[in-house]
């Protein structure tokens, strides 16, 4: 596998992404692009695995991973979800313009799963098919989960604090508002239910697999429950499971 590494300067921002393909072509017919959860980043052991497995099945891809703002190698140092949502936009129009896609996929974890869900909620759907393992369908919750009493009262207060694991970002009250407000279990994706694809493992302890089985019902969208995997499927055997589900659905159709 070829992994390259760039940065797409546009718009005033500058995105560190990651570029993996099977050769040294300029223009692919399909592009995937991945993003990854709350404290991530691009270069992801689950992102390379994936990668591997797509391109061992389909070498004429090529799949995009990037920082999201204030993760990763990105210069932001605040988290906001307008810059989450400006980013995969710009990522979006790469793949179209630079590399020529026809097509474009997302495979999208955790906290990318929602901002993937409320970019197309907000802009229509660009993508052939989504693909959206243990999404964060509740990202209000999930991140109050990361603060404790003291940061909620610096957040009331007007104040930002910092959050992450191996890298910390600042927030504020506004961010929390605004995942409050925009909610994507209350939108509508029926529309483009037959080219969704949700995974989830049985034993998740950050995200209910509850969420995602309401959320599928509702939609209209088929689920595989990977039982036993928990929320990073720590487990090769159960990242392997959502891997294949993953390639599988993504083939192209004759």
């Amino acid at each position: 596998m070829k992994d390259k590494h760039f940065d797409i300067n546009e718009e005033g921002v500058s995105i560190r992404c990651r570029l993996m393909t099977s050769s040294d072509n300029r223009t692919f017919e399909r592009v995937i692009i991945i993003t990854h959860g709350f404290g991530g980043n691009k270069e992801a052991a689950n992102i390379t695995r994936f990668s591997d497995k797509e391109l061992g099945k389909h070498k004429n891809d090529a799949l995009i991973a990037f920082d999201w703002p204030a993760h990763g190698k990105d210069g932001r140092k605040k988290l906001e979800i307008s810059e989450c949502l400006q980013y995969l936009s710009i990522v979006i129009k790469y793949a179209k313009d630079t590399l020529q896609a026809e097509y474009i996929y997302n495979y999208s974890v955790s906290m990318g799963g929602y901002l993937t869900l409320l970019y197309i909620h907000e802009n229509g759907n660009p993508f052939t098919k989504v693909a959206l393992r243990a999404p964060g369908l509740r990202m209000y919750e999930s991140m109050l989960r990361n603060l404790s009493e003291a940061d909620r009262e610096k957040l009331a207060k007007g104040r930002e604090v910092e959050v992450g694991f191996e890298r910390k970002m600042k927030i504020s009250q506004s961010l929390l508002d605004e995942l409050q407000a925009k909610d994507v279990r209350t939108y509508e994706y029926i529309d483009w239910a037959e080219n969704m694809l949700l995974i989830h493992g049985t034993k998740d302890e950050m995200v209910d697999i509850n969420d995602s089985r309401k959320f599928s019902e509702d939609n209209i969208i088929d689920l595989v429950e990977v039982e036993g995997a928990d929320h990073t499927f720590r487990n090769p055997k159960y990242m392997d499971q959502a891997i294949h589900a993953i390639v599988e659905f993504f083939a192209p159709e004759n």
